[in-house]
């Protein structure tokens, strides 16, 4: 297997060491509220809340991991979902040590380039140890993020989601 992924970029000719990983600052449906909300809410480095005409909504930041054929490391994407008030708060609660024997379902909340909508993809949120954000798995679906998490992506197809991720 592979040391290190690496490609010359055929967008801006530079050499990209290491397997790519992009990252979400907000959950989408939090982009789309209004300050007043916001100013209400609460956003962090990993939780985010706010409270619509719909209710209190909940997020987490959690690691999506895409295998990469012949790389030993895996291409990753710091995404949130949505979580129920139950799965938040005994998130919240158990966030020093985290309940390891827990997964918490969600929803996908942000909008991946590249692939078509991965808005609303359930999931499984799987706490991790030690500070780790969670590590998420899709539900079985016909969704090509789903089905490169399964069964993992070429070292084209990675070099080609990273150059839209950067290059638009």
């Amino acid at each position: 297997m592979a040391g290190i992924f690496s490609f010359k970029c055929s967008c801006c000719g530079k050499q990209h060491e290491g397997s790519p990983s992009f990252g979400f600052k907000y959950p989408d449906p939090w982009l789309g509220q209004p300050d007043k909300i916001k100013e209400q809410g609460k956003i962090g480095d990993d939780l985010c809340y706010y409270t619509d005409e719909d209710g209190t909504h909940y997020f987490a930041r959690v690691v999506v991991e895409i295998p990469i054929h012949g790389v030993s490391e895996p291409f990753m994407w710091g995404v949130w979902v949505s979580l129920s008030k139950e799965s938040y708060e005994h998130y919240i609660e158990t966030w020093d040590e985290p309940d390891l024997e827990r997964v918490y379902f969600g929803w996908f909340c942000n909008a991946l380039p590249y692939y078509e909508s991965t808005h609303s993809l359930a999931t499984d949120v799987h706490p991790q140890a030690d500070g780790t954000r969670p590590y998420l798995c899709l539900h079985e679906t016909d969704h090509e993020l789903y089905h490169d998490q399964i069964n993992g992506i070429s070292i084209e197809k990675a070099q080609k989601i990273a150059e839209s991720v950067m290059h638009g």
